[in-house]
């Protein structure tokens, strides 16, 4: 555990959390010298996180752990509007029901990460519709809009990416209100460093920008790196296949699963970011090779698992995995079917790969044997053959009674 005030921006850099920032000397400084209060925000676009959103909220438990105050920010407001960055469509327009909904889902999710308690580094949540919902649009343009020309504006890529398809003037002020929201904090909360993903660079640049041309505080903007798997795809971004950390959209032990299924090439990567293990620890781990790698992705979900469910659901999560295979062969030997992301993502049923994969010599005799209670994916009995595989995973089997199994690999 990091010593109160140390070095945490080291910490930090050698994890691999850090993509940008607006003065890393100032700020590698600010964080050694005492205790500061650190923002990261959240559109309510859904009713519960995912792992795309894990950086984040690790990183700020880092600086929790380090002294620092985390400060939670939820949408309320901006939800309503929808950040263009970075995007071609704009988002869905949300209800207030809907919005308030999402709002109770993601922060329950907070308190598994963050002390939640009143003292010095308890963890705030507050929401940006207290202070942006009673702001008039010509007092808006007086404090915040004149501080900003339209040539500065475009001369960002996340705005002017989207340019080529259709932005509207409700969007092209979502940067704006994020500045605000920099600012305000900076007053009520004595908030001086915003977090965000790398493409919140754009947003967070202004809002360091609108502080210093109102004569407000210092404040320091860091970004993360984009967070890419090896094979080119954004973690938990895909609407078909998000990996949600509320257990009710997904369950825990697929969300283990997940981890255990990770590109080998992901491993110490992940483990740097998403566990807590020391960094020699985590470098000895990442260059295991064979069978021994497995024993690290075994780590790494059950860690995983344990912040984002608590330590007995994971350990419960190993353990049901460790048995789906005590009856059957190992994996080493199996007969092995690769499958495109591409055919998973568009809908690839059970009873299709049961056909290529060898287990079944047509689809009717795959129902059969699920209708039956012959078929299970990965020890779990499958009540319907046509049922879809998870986008989810990397790594499946599927087996016919107790001797007859296939190893299904996404990759390509």
């Amino acid at each position: 555990m990091p010593h109160q005030f140390s070095d945490i921006f080291h910490i930090l850099e050698e994890r691999g959390f850090i993509h940008q920032c607006t003065d890393a000397e100032g700020l590698r400084r600010m964080l050694a010298t005492g205790s500061r209060r650190a923002y990261l925000g959240f559109d309510a676009t859904a009713d519960s996180l995912h792992v795309g959103h894990l950086q984040g909220l690790m990183l700020m438990r880092w600086l929790q752990r380090a002294g620092h105050r985390p400060i939670m920010l939820v949408g309320g407001a901006t939800t309503r509007i929808g950040d263009p960055s970075f995007r071609d469509t704009s988002r869905p327009l949300l209800d207030e029901a809907t919005i308030a909904a999402n709002i109770d889902g993601i922060t329950g999710t907070f308190a598994r990460y963050l002390r939640m308690d009143d003292g010095p580094s308890g963890a705030l949540v507050v929401n940006n519709a207290d202070w942006l919902d009673g702001l008039g649009y010509l007092d808006f343009l007086s404090r915040v809009g004149r501080h900003f020309t339209i040539n500065r504006l475009l001369s960002f890529d996340a705005i002017r990416t989207r340019l080529e398809y259709s932005l509207s003037f409700q969007e092209f002020g979502y940067t704006l209100l994020q500045a605000f929201d920099f600012t305000e904090l900076a007053q009520r909360c004595g908030c001086t460093v915003q977090v965000g993903g790398a493409d919140q660079w754009a947003n967070i640049v202004n809002g360091v920008e609108l502080s210093r041309r109102q004569g407000g505080p210092e404040l320091f903007g860091l970004t993360m790196p984009l967070l890419v798997t090896a094979d080119g795809r954004k973690m938990g971004k895909s609407a078909q296949g998000a990996v949600w950390l509320n257990s009710d959209r997904l369950a825990p032990f697929d969300f283990w699963q997940f981890w255990r299924n990770v590109d080998d090439r992901d491993v110490g990567r992940f483990l740097a970011l998403f566990t807590e293990l020391p960094m020699v620890e985590v470098r000895r781990l990442g260059a295991l090779e064979g069978a021994e790698l497995n024993e690290a992705k075994i780590l790494l979900a059950t860690e995983a698992t344990g912040l984002a469910h608590g330590e007995e659901v994971a350990r419960a999560a190993a353990k049901t995995a460790a048995c789906l295979f005590c009856d059957g062969e190992s994996d080493e030997g199996l007969a092995t079917l690769v499958v495109a992301p591409e055919r998973v993502s568009a809908g690839l049923t059970l009873a299709e790969l049961a056909v290529e994969g060898g287990l079944a010599p047509s689809r009717n005799f795959a129902r059969r044997l699920a209708t039956g209670g012959g078929l299970r994916l990965n020890g779990k009995q499958v009540e319907h053959a046509e049922v879809l595989l998870p986008v989810h995973g990397r790594e499946w089997r599927l087996s016919v009674g107790r001797k007859q199994h296939l190893r299904i690999v996404v990759s390509g």
